[in-house]
């Protein structure tokens, strides 16, 4: 079975999800995270993939990027050679840096849901109080595997649920990433 960590170790994936990403970015969300988040707040990216979104948040934000690739963050590295980035899992979030704000765009997903629930006890000690989550997920009720990639979908009810148990919920809204209402964001605050 190929896991996260594998699977983007080799190039051809990398290359392959950045092809697959193309016209896709968290725009609409970080116009929505800039509501809820002062500017020069500090923000973790968990799973940066080719930085777009970092790209984005680094207008408004103190910006850590991280991910459990080597190649993206080498790939971006040599590109914005000041960049803060943090070779990091997002189950185990293995850092003693404390942040504003994590914000995750479609990547969470690709835990199992033994692993989400980790990471979100994992979550709350990277956040400074009064932090927020800032996440988005694909909507439905399965799991697949995609192109070598694991998928979970989740409702709205099994995030609040999930997450509600460590945080205060802020908003939990559907949006159209594709097709209308087949994304959730959740915004959370730590209490």
């Amino acid at each position: 079975m190929t896991t996260r960590k594998n699977y983007y170790e080799l190039k051809k994936n990398v290359m392959q999800y950045i092809s697959m990403a193309k016209g896709f970015d968290g725009k609409q969300l970080i116009e929505i995270l800039k509501k809820h988040l002062n500017k020069g707040s500090s923000v973790l990216e968990l799973g940066m993939g080719p930085g777009k979104d970092l790209d984005m948040l680094k207008k408004d934000f103190r910006v850590t990027g991280s991910d459990i690739s080597a190649i993206f963050l080498e790939r971006y590295i040599k590109k914005n050679p000041d960049a803060d980035l943090i070779y990091l899992d997002a189950v185990t979030l293995n850092t003693k840096r404390k942040f504003d704000c994590l914000y995750s765009n479609k990547v969470l997903h690709h835990l199992s849901t033994k692993e989400l629930k980790a990471s979100i006890k994992r979550q709350k000690k990277l956040l400074n109080p009064n932090g927020i989550l800032f996440h988005s997920f694909w909507r439905g009720d399965n799991e697949e595997d995609y192109k070598g990639l694991h998928f979970v979908y989740y409702t709205k009810d099994e995030l609040i649920n999930y997450f509600g148990k460590d945080y205060e919920i802020i908003d939990v809204q559907l949006y159209k990433e594709m097709e209308p209402d087949d994304s959730i964001y959740i915004i959370l605050k730590n209490s």
